[in-house]
């Protein structure tokens, strides 16, 4: 039709797409590789190659959540029942802070997430290395950690546990945050989280786990914290 422009043509990489949905109160991650293997789990953090296009995939399970990475781009709704593409091209390696910009519900302000941008070459071996179980995978406290049923909620690659209710910990070690940034991923943390979920996050839908003898859940931390 005369004096209309044509529409815009989105970018469409033909690279890495990332998968992010937003839970009440985290982030699930899913690396699609271009090469069509994967996906390569993950939760509450983000890796992307420096000077490479990435498309993120964002959806919700819940309610509508929102996708922001201040240093790198605008924000983009997740909404239930759809799928919302955003095309980030980040410049400069370094950490980011990404928080949750919609609110969400009770913790709302404790859900953001770390976004790191690496060297290409650094990025394709860590996200290798995250393909494959932990070699931490057959430490003590596996066992505590399945008897317990936590493995009904978690997925842990290497070991029964294949729960997809909660974050996948296959590698959960290894990131800088436990909850969803909200606390330093060290041993006391993951011992509080276990025990005491719900007064660290309300509205955690993670039951707690306090009356597990004091050194069951020290295990499970333990074991936890190998998981790199």
């Amino acid at each position: 039709m005369p004096g209309l422009r044509p529409l815009a043509q989105a970018d469409d990489p033909a690279g890495m797409r990332i998968e992010v949905t937003g839970e009440q109160f985290w982030w699930r991650v899913a690396y699609h590789p271009a090469d069509g293997d994967g996906p390569v789990l993950s939760a509450n953090e983000i890796r992307l190659p420096v000077g490479e296009r990435i498309e993120f995939l964002l959806k919700s399970t819940d309610v509508i959540h929102s996708f922001w990475i201040p240093s790198l781009g605008g924000k983009m709704d997740m909404i239930p029942g759809r799928v919302n593409r955003l095309s980030l091209l980040a410049t400069k390696t370094g950490t980011y802070r990404g928080p949750c910009a919609e609110y969400c519900g009770t913790s709302h302000a404790l859900m953001a997430f770390t976004a790191t941008v690496m060297e290409p070459e650094a990025f394709r071996d860590w996200l290798a290395a995250k393909s494959a179980p932990s070699p931490g995978v057959g430490s003590p406290g596996r066992d505590l950690f399945l008897g317990n049923g936590c493995g009904a909620c978690h997925r842990v690659a290497g070991t029964e546990a294949n729960g997809a209710v909660g974050p996948d910990l296959s590698h959960v070690g290894s990131r800088a945050t436990v909850g969803a940034g909200i606390l330093p991923n060290d041993d006391e943390a993951l011992r509080s989280f276990i025990a005491h979920p719900h007064l660290i996050k309300p509205g955690s839908k993670m039951p707690p786990f306090g009356m597990l003898p004091e050194q069951d859940i020290a295990g499970i931390a333990a074991w936890l914290k190998g998981l790199e």
